[in-house]
């Protein structure tokens, strides 16, 4: 063969790489619970099925693991630490060191689930690394001084080695962002976060959400809805004060949650608010059909549920930051399925409610549902191949 210069060689390379399939590895956080980043990883199983899993943990139980299939995953040597089955966590300072043990020098594309240590794991020049990441790490970037005052970390000893370890979490964090070819973001939120931490750009595909059983009920009720687990970020108690100082609307509470005594007490009492608990899949489901609208007072990364509630045709009232402002579509635009309200506060959800009561005829049911399909499943798939390809150059 006569002698090629360097770029003719990296041609010949990439024509070779083309002729087969592309070797793909997915590395996931951890398997423990099937939960929102689960739910992403079924569907880049169903996107790539040749592709091999990687994990720092596996300690799914039997009944969560089925979208698996049986897949073998390989895992990093936490797994067999001391109590790392139930206090692999804190084992986050090792993390780091664990994900980068793990050996994908054999694959030509790499993805990432991230929102911990994936994206760390080391790739070569040849491989192509795409990251799809559900959050940076909150608590240790713009969210670590509300984490330790949660905690009640002040300054005692356990304090400064966290704040420690935290800071070297970011020192790496940064590092390792610095070695992926291509980041992908949840929702525009989440791109703005990663531009914040990691000073890089991220296309956004937003999570796949099953709406397949949240479907238009037949008739709506006069009550609305809060439904989620309780725990501080949710400022469920703002929703239950602004309907407490308001007893002409009915307030349906669903769900629990450290905070549940917090959310009950702001109540005090009042006859319009019907506390339910946690419910099976199917009631709540009767709820967002029939509920005049949902409440939503988080600041969400994305909010799946928010788009279960408009599959279901129901509109939404949500707090305008985060996720929300990419799920609902307000009065200023062409087929409204929403109302967004600008602090976290009860005044302002009273306010958003009666500007609520002033627009809620313009608000169609199907077309809340359309707002809905475009977070599918399927759309979350084909977007995915198509991005993976494009950036990987080649069929997959």
């Amino acid at each position: 063969m006569p002698d090629l210069d360097e770029s003719e060689r990296d041609g010949l390379d990439l024509s070779r790489r083309k002729l087969r399939a592309p070797r793909i590895a997915i590395v996931h956080e951890w398997l423990q619970v099937n939960a929102g980043s689960e739910r992403v990883l079924e569907q880049l199983l169903l996107c790539f099925p040749d592709a091999d899993l990687f994990a720092t943990v596996d300690f799914m139980s039997p009944k969560e693991r089925a979208f698996l299939k049986g897949r073998k995953v390989t895992t990093t040597f936490i797994q067999k630490l001391p109590g790392a089955k139930r206090l692999f966590r804190h084992y986050l300072g090792l993390m780091p060191m664990a994900i980068e043990q793990l050996d994908v020098s054999a694959y030509d594309i790499v993805i990432s689930s991230n929102h911990a240590v994936a994206k760390g794991v080391l790739t070569g020049p040849d491989q192509v690394h795409v990251s799809y990441v559900h959050s940076p790490m909150r608590y240790i970037w713009d969210l670590q001084h509300q984490y330790l005052r949660q905690a009640g970390l002040g300054w005692s000893l356990k304090a400064i080695y966290v704040r420690w370890l935290f800071n070297k979490m970011r020192l790496w964090d940064f590092a390792s962002a610095q070695h992926v070819d291509h980041f992908i973001a949840n929702s525009r939120y989440i791109a703005r976060r990663v531009k914040k931490a990691y000073a890089r750009d991220a296309s956004v595909i937003h999570p796949p959400v099953d709406v397949t059983d949240f479907t238009i009920g037949r008739q709506k009720g006069d009550f609305y809805l809060l439904a989620g687990r309780f725990v501080p970020y949710k400022r469920a108690d703002l929703v239950v004060s602004a309907f407490q100082a308001d007893p002409g609307r009915k307030l349906v509470v669903v769900g629990d949650g450290p905070e549940a005594a917090k959310v009950r007490a702001a109540a005090k009492g009042a006859s319009n608010i019907e506390f339910r608990g946690s419910v099976p899949k199917s009631e709540l489901i009767d709820l967002m059909q029939g509920a005049r609208a949902a409440i939503f007072a988080a600041e969400e990364d994305f909010g799946i549920a928010m788009v279960e509630v408009q599959a279901c045709g129901t509109p939404v009232i949500a707090f305008g930051k985060g996720g929300a402002l990419d799920i609902i579509e307000t009065a200023e635009e062409a087929c409204p399925t929403g109302i967004l309200f600008d602090d976290q506060s009860v005044e302002s959800i009273k306010d958003a409610l009666a500007r609520f009561d002033a627009m809620a005829a313009d608000i169609a049911p199907e077309t809340c549902r359309a707002n809905a399909l475009r977070f599918s499943e399927e759309r979350f798939r084909d977007r995915m191949r198509s991005f993976v390809q494009d950036m990987a150059g080649a069929e997959v």
